[in-house]
């Protein structure tokens, strides 16, 4: 009996999913929880895996198609994978068998063909010896064949073309005409038009959406790294030999951000409707890029998290983003978003709002700049912060307020590590 697959339950408040891949072809052997095909919603790509072992009869949807839960994507006929397999080895045992000759009159030193291969070369009457192998060993693959063929096609063309008769000659001169100019290469300026990705319109839909329902602003102001970064390599080696994971600078922002939220809930609130909602919580978005674009996984309960907590749930989304294995939770919720344009190169830049949230942090490249202590110019490692923030909610003096705690806070890590 066969078993439809079926596109699966999606998640909350996403209405539809677009099929990005299909992995198998109908014919191919499926083995249970095989992954099938990707769907790609609005936030991540969610694997269909196969719900038994056996064949790939019909796929219903292609790729590019609309789908919701619970429409058949594919059919797939149940049968033992173990027994279709050896009927399998059983016809390449029986092509092989099939062209003995083949093998014989090419002699031992030719290394091993393909069935598929020494069809190619039988029904073509090619030697061989004259097709540079380029795959394993120096073995013959199809891709070899076809090349070769086409190589040796474009002389063959050429010399079956009969030679042009004699022109008669012209009973009168004529006059000749001038040669026209050859018209212009219409590839000089190609063009190509794709649709726009399920994230993609997404991610236009949200940042539009935050330049049109908040009064955004943005606040700006330095912070000297030195103490961070002579911090970080006095102890980095030491952490990650106990941890297992980098100390990067993400963990200092993340706790420096927790410590303002704390002094201004303001900024860790959002506003729905006429209502303001103070979280008491601290989920904090780490912005991400992905091959697919850029996301905004969620460090939950950061407040109760340390540095290597940090560290590691940042290193686990950076993976989880670049294999698209994010989860719905991953990305749920946010009280506060930091995004690091400086792994870039940018040097300043005025992020925009992850709505419903009222604030965000953007970091900067850290470049040594010329500062005055004790009045001494002395260079120093520099980060410009950006601040945007919802004008309706926040005010201006908490927002600047906000980002000098920040500042604050990393320019002597001890209040981090002392609570103080």
């Amino acid at each position: 009996m066969s078993i439809e697959v079926l596109v699966p339950n999606l998640p909350e408040s996403i209405s539809d999913a677009t099929l990005a891949t299909w992995h198998k072809k109908p014919g191919d052997i499926i083995n249970k929880n095989d992954n099938l095909v990707d769907l790609e919603t609005d936030k991540v790509v969610l694997e269909v895996p196969a719900p038994e072992s056996g064949i790939l009869r019909e796929i219903r949807k292609e790729d590019g198609a609309i789908v919701v839960a619970g429409e058949v994507l594919a059919v797939l006929d149940p049968q033992d994978v173990q027994t279709q397999q050896a009927v399998q080895t059983q016809e390449t045992e029986a092509v092989e068998t099939a062209a003995p000759e083949t093998q014989e009159a090419y002699g031992e030193a030719t290394p091993a063909l393909s069935p598929s291969v020494r069809r190619m070369i039988f029904e073509k009457n090619i030697d061989p010896a004259g097709i540079k192998g380029t795959g394993k060993n120096g073995r013959i693959t199809k891709t070899d064949v076809l090349d070769y063929l086409e190589s040796h096609k474009q002389p063959e063309a050429e010399a079956e073309l009969p030679e042009p008769e004699a022109a008669p000659a012209p009973a009168k001169p004529e006059k000749l005409k001038p040669v026209e100019p050859a018209a212009p290469s219409l590839n000089l300026r190609p063009e190509q038009r794709v649709p726009m990705t399920r994230l993609r319109a997404k991610i236009a839909e949200r940042l539009l959406q935050a330049q049109q329902n908040a009064a955004m602003l943005t606040t700006f102001n330095e912070v000297n790294m030195q103490n961070v970064i002579d911090l970080r390599n006095q102890y980095k080696a030491r952490f990650e030999q106990k941890h297992h994971v980098k100390l990067g600078f993400m963990s200092f922002f993340v706790k420096a951000s927790i410590e303002a939220l704390k002094r201004f809930p303001a900024v860790n609130a959002s506003i729905d409707d006429n209502d303001i909602i103070y979280h008491g919580y601290y989920d904090i978005g780490i912005a991400v890029t992905t091959p697919r674009g850029l996301i905004v996984p969620v460090l939950r309960d950061a407040d109760q998290l340390d540095f290597a907590g940090i560290e590691r749930s940042i290193a686990d989304f950076g993976e989880k983003g670049r294999n698209a294995t994010l989860g719905y939770e991953d990305l749920k919720g946010g009280t506060f978003t930091i995004t690091n344009g400086g792994i870039f190169g940018s040097m300043l830049s005025t992020p925009i709002l992850n709505p419903p949230q009222c604030a965000i942090l953007g970091m900067h490249a850290i470049k040594e700049r010329p500062v005055v202590e004790n009045g001494q110019i002395v260079a120093r490692p520099i980060m410009y912060l950006a601040l945007s923030y919802d004008h309706r909610l926040v005010d201006g003096r908490d927002a600047v307020q906000f980002l000098v705690t920040i500042k604050e806070c990393l320019e002597a890590p001890a209040h981090l590590l002392l609570n103080i």
